[in-house]
């Protein structure tokens, strides 16, 4: 079935008895050429560029829950591409540039709006650092541009330009970034791959690896053996725990990261603002929402919840930027776990154990990256070979001295 204006008035006169499931459930199979180890929005662009675009078949999805339950439906939706640094902002672009045409492609509609996120300077020293990442991002096909405390007021007046501390004094804004609806983003995935053969498998748990002299034969699940010529792992923050059943120690540490939705107030906040003197973003949904975040919680957790003292930080930093939502209700709060690797870059890459693939590490980047993500990752399983904007995403770069440190902090995943 394929969607349309058309089709939706054809439904709304007939009673909406023509829709059917987007997806099927099927069995799985005892062994397949390709098969992919999570869920997700990684997974399943991984699956449906597997199958769509580098021809691929005999390809399964394995989730140990429901389609969509980890990350991808845990986030804050924003999409962009204002990185710095070499290593990043090609594939961050990549991934812009896929994601302005994804719901053409997939046949769905994921809620992509454009609305252009703005970053906010505080400081002399942070608008040299922005003009700097603004050039970087134009350098690699991006857009970019740098404004004045005027510009920025002209369309956000109500910000609070005079604080004392952190007063406003500019800001650097790419208008091509903006949100995407995050579930429907992991449906329209799920929907494309199931009409290219693929299997998507739920309530799968992967229990073990089958490892034969260097080389794996397939994985031990909740519901059986499969076999795979490749596996590819895609589990964010759960890469860890899943990687060492396969006898590998990861350079990433998981983290909880809460996201926040406030009731629904009258439209004010037309795209993404992030605050640049502390960690804060935000945007607002189409029902009114503010959707915002912050800091991960300090510490190590599988937990898909976070504390008190985060919700606080997340707060004053509200506060600051705009204290006009002091009497905003928050309504509700949830957590994701996020794979934060020693640099605050991601992998993708093969792994020593031969057949074995992983797709990990991806911080705060996650959601924002699905698409190129996935489009590499199957590059990588499709022909052994990296793909040119992924080719510095190597698991052995620690080793090798070669980092792609964004922020500057070091081996501390927990700052990145």
């Amino acid at each position: 079935m394929r969607y349309s204006g058309f089709r939706v008035i054809k439904e709304a006169l007939t009673g909406h008895k023509g829709w059917k499931p987007i997806w099927r459930n099927p069995e799985p199979q005892p062994a397949y050429d390709y098969v992919i180890v999570g869920g997700g929005g990684h997974g399943l662009a991984t699956a449906y560029y597997l199958a769509t675009t580098f021809r691929q078949a005999r390809i399964a999805v394995l989730e140990k829950g429901w389609l969509g339950s980890g990350n991808i439906g845990r986030n804050t939706t924003i999409i962009r591409s204002n990185y710095l640094l070499p290593g990043n902002e090609p594939f961050y672009e990549f991934s812009m540039k896929l994601w302005e045409n994804l719901e053409q492609e997939f046949n769905f509609n994921a809620m992509v709006s454009q609305r252009g996120i703005l970053n906010l300077i505080h400081t002399d020293a942070q608008r040299d650092a922005y003009r700097r990442r603004g050039n970087a991002m134009i350098l690699a096909g991006a857009d970019a541009e740098l404004l004045d405390r005027e510009q920025v007021r002209a369309m956000y007046p109500w910000l609070n330009f005079d604080n004392a501390r952190f007063p406003i004094k500019g800001g650097l804004v790419q208008r091509r970034a903006g949100t995407a609806r995050h579930d429907g983003v992991a449906w329209g995935y799920a929907r494309g791959a199931d009409l290219a053969g693929v299997d998507l498998i739920q309530n799968c748990e992967v229990t073990g690896f089958r490892i034969e002299n260097g080389t794996l034969k397939g994985v031990e699940t909740s519901r059986g053996y499969i076999g795979a010529k490749k596996v590819g792992v895609a589990v964010a923050g759960s890469s860890g725990r899943v990687m060492a059943q396969a006898g590998m120690r990861l350079p990433i540490e998981s983290h909880v990261l809460q996201a926040f939705v406030s009731e629904g107030l009258k439209p004010f906040i037309d795209g993404v603002i992030t605050f640049g003197a502390g960690h804060f973003y935000v945007s607002q949904s189409d029902k009114g929402g503010l959707v915002f975040g912050g800091d991960i919680d300090g510490y190590n957790s599988y937990a898909q919840r976070g504390n008190m003292a985060v919700i606080e930080d997340v707060a004053q930093g509200g506060m600051a930027l705009m204290p006009a939502i002091g009497r905003a209700r928050l309504l509700r709060i949830w957590g994701g776990i996020m794979d934060m690797s020693m640099d605050g870059s991601p992998i993708i890459d093969r792994t020593p154990i031969q057949g074995l693939y992983l797709n990990a590490g991806w911080c705060y980047g996650g959601f924002k990256a699905t698409p190129a993500s996935g489009y590499a990752f199957a590059h990588l399983l499709a022909t052994d070979r990296p793909h040119d904007t992924a080719r510095a995403y190597r698991l052995d770069r620690f080793e090798r001295g070669y980092p792609i440190d964004e922020k500057g902090m070091g081996a501390t995943p927990n700052l990145h």
